[in-house]
């Protein structure tokens, strides 16, 4: 699996988590309905989401990591 796919599965997965578990929390504690639960999750998901970037340097491909939670870039290989 080259680094773009993971790239990719990466930034999906960590949305999605946080779509669901956001979709949860507002169905429970706020008094939304109809499409303004999904589309208030997606939007702050969008927010608190780690961003994933494909990045090819002189060592390979590498992933890079940017959060609103942490300081500069991580780097995954």
């Amino acid at each position: 699996m080259n680094t773009k796919v993971k790239t990719f599965l990466l930034q999906f997965i960590s949305f999605a988590v946080l779509f669901f578990l956001l979709r949860l929390i507002i169905v429970e504690f706020t008094g939304l309905t109809g499409f303004w639960i999904p589309l208030t999750s997606a939007v702050v998901a969008t927010i608190l989401a780690p961003q994933f970037k494909n990045v090819t340097t002189q060592d390979g491909d590498r992933i890079l990591m940017k959060w609103i939670f942490m300081k500069g870039v991580k780097t995954f290989k």
